[in-house]
């Protein structure tokens, strides 16, 4: 008997954990021998163009409790403007231009050694302000959620990017400007509810 043709559906989604680190972070998670650092862990070198910069931050829920077992990733421009990327010409050989992070699992902390980016432009030409993607994983978090950090050392650039404009009038632009703490430090935190959410963008 021929079986029947059923209609295919969509399979139920699932959270992140908790084998995120040990697929992503092996060496983090005491796993050695896959690779010799955990990908996207340096993103500088001592040959890398650029202000070296540090951004440091905690992912919160919505009771204000730091996340401690979440993971951050983040994708930038060189120094110049420029993409990694086979479609630009030009970039930083020396800089990987994506890291990724776990948070402390004890604080809940995460940290970046990076570089300040330089501007890009938005898709009508216009200049954006120097600017981080940052995407944030965690068990109970069904999909990635996409933001932004802004710094809050560049306000001539930032009051005319595209994207904070639009964020304005609500006053939650704010919410993805790191803030400066001295010697080339940003604190950068997420909050996923309440008062002070972050801003998410549909990706």
């Amino acid at each position: 008997m021929a079986a029947q043709d059923k209609p295919l559906h969509e399979s139920p989604s699932q959270t992140a954990g908790p084998y995120l680190h040990i697929g992503c972070l092996p060496n983090f998670s005491g796993i050695d021998g896959v690779y010799p650092e955990d990908p996207g862990r340096c993103m500088v070198n001592a040959n890398t163009c650029g202000e070296r910069i540090k951004i440091q931050g905690y992912v919160y829920d919505g009771d204000g409790a730091p996340l401690l077992d979440a993971m951050i990733e983040i994708w930038q421009a060189d120094a110049a403007g420029l993409y990694p990327s086979a479609r630009e010409t030009g970039a930083d050989a020396e800089f990987g231009g994506w890291g990724r992070q776990p948070c402390d699992p004890e604080t809940g902390e995460f940290a970046f050694d990076t570089i300040k980016p330089g501007q890009v432009p938005y898709p009508d030409g216009r200049p954006q302000a120097p600017h981080i993607t940052v995407w944030i994983v965690a068990r109970g978090i069904n999909i990635g959620l996409h933001t932004r950090l802004y710094f809050d050392d560049e306000p001539d650039a930032n009051a005319v990017d595209p994207i904070l404009a639009q964020l304005a009038a609500g006053g939650r632009a704010q919410t993805l400007v790191a803030k400066s703490e001295g010697e080339r430090r940003f604190r950068f935190d997420i909050y996923l509810q309440g008062d002070n959410e972050t801003v998410f963008f549909d990706m």
